[in-house]
């Protein structure tokens, strides 16, 4: 894989996550442990997973680790549209996170679409 790619998918999910992690400072306490806690487990597990997919040697393993971290994203990005939807969030914060999750889910996508 080409280190410039993988140099800007990195940037772009660690700008994902911190995005994430500023926004949840706001939700109501009641959802500490629900939605906040959620929303920063799974966008957390979207960097985890690509960076211990892309440090596996075997494809199948590195796939899987790829398949991991697209999954977790599809699962944060459904929480930021229902944070959204309760108004946890502002309209900006929203498509500030979905235009940023939409790039990644591509780039994400297009490695599993190329590993053998």
């Amino acid at each position: 894989m080409d280190t410039s790619f993988h140099a800007e998918l990195k940037r772009k999910i660690n700008d994902y996550l911190h995005l994430i992690y500023k926004i949840t400072r706001n939700f109501p306490r009641e959802e500490v442990y629900g939605v906040t806690s959620q929303l920063r487990r799974s966008s957390l597990s979207v960097m985890l997973n690509y960076i211990e997919g892309y440090a596996r040697i075997k494809s199948k393993v590195h796939k899987n680790f790829i398949e991991i971290s697209y999954g977790s994203l599809q699962e944060s990005k459904y929480l930021v549209e229902f944070s959204f939807d309760e108004k946890y969030i502002s309209k900006e914060e929203y498509e500030m996170a979905k235009g940023l999750s939409d790039k990644i889910g591509a780039m994400l996508w297009g490695i599993i679409r190329n590993i053998k």
